[in-house]
């Protein structure tokens, strides 16, 4: 089963095909994806890999937490499942007015 790990501290450079390529070296890469602003469409210095199984995961964090890619050291652990966030900001919610 694959298993996907969060890659952070990359460059704003770094392109997929690099990571991909990159962590290649610990086994085979199902998917490589760096997560980018909506709105300016660069990259926000994180990613996520995803291995083919439990073992090359760990080969994984084991050879490449810590090293540098593209000039940067990277962060690499096991994904976690993204947590709820509070919308906050404008808008408010469902606030009704008796005007």
């Amino acid at each position: 089963m694959a298993k996907k790990l969060y890659v952070g501290g990359l460059s704003y450079d770094t392109a997929e095909d690099t990571l991909k390529n990159f962590f290649a070296g610990a086994g085979t890469v199902e998917s490589a994806a760096i997560i980018t602003d909506k709105a300016s469409g660069r990259s926000k210095g994180f990613g996520f890999v995803e291995m083919s199984t439990e073992e090359e995961a760990q080969k994984a964090i084991e050879m490449f937490n810590g090293k540098e890619l593209d000039g940067r050291t990277l962060t690499v652990n096991e994904a976690r499942p993204m947590q709820p966030r509070d919308r906050g900001g404008f808008g408010g919610g469902d606030r009704r007015r008796d005007w």
